[in-house]
């Protein structure tokens, strides 16, 4: 929803975006230290400017069989591993290569989430890769389900669906 659209506030947006403007172009042409991220709008209000995600938070059935998935599979680096008995579930925290993490939880008897038809909620999480059908091919030589190439009817990209141990959707997306 477009925040601006309300006419009672759209002198305050047309205000705040044109100080975010000469705040990127002082940035840009100045190149001043301390310039921080660089928001376009959409990411920041007020204080609060977000930069990037840090993390997705994944529960799974089989922590055993997701573990090895995200590590073997998909080859993801484990950063650490944690037990906590008061919960009697593990932590594992697994690094993405831009920085991000993805969190692997395991809850005993935690519900399943469904994924078809449709749920409210997060829908799935994409990956950028180079070439979507060799990625895809690689992974259903190993055993993963995954779904045929598509392309993006707004951006014309290549991208596919896969399927983690507990069928949450994964994409892959070309760059």
């Amino acid at each position: 929803m477009e925040i601006c659209a309300s006419s009672n506030v759209k002198a305050q947006c047309v205000a705040v975006r044109q100080e975010e403007a000469k705040r990127i172009k002082t940035c840009l042409e100045e190149r001043e230290s301390g310039c921080g991220v660089l928001s376009v709008g959409w990411a920041s209000v007020g204080r609060v400017e977000l930069q990037r995600i840090h993390h997705v938070a994944v529960i799974a059935s089989d922590y055993a069989k997701s573990k090895a998935f995200y590590t073997e599979v998909l080859g993801l680096k484990v950063l650490a591993e944690n037990y906590r008995a008061e919960r009697r579930s593990y932590k594992l925290d697994l690094a993405l290569p831009d920085g991000g993490q993805i969190e692997l939880f395991s809850f005993p008897g935690a519900p399943p989430r469904p994924s078809r038809p449709e749920a409210i909620g997060l829908r799935h999480l994409a990956f950028v890769v180079a070439d979507v059908g060799e990625a895809l091919a690689e992974l259903a030589d190993r055993g993963v389900v995954v779904e045929k190439v598509r392309i993006d009817e707004y951006t014309g990209k290549r991208f596919g669906f896969f399927f983690d141990p507990d069928d949450l959707p994964l994409e892959l997306y070309e760059a």
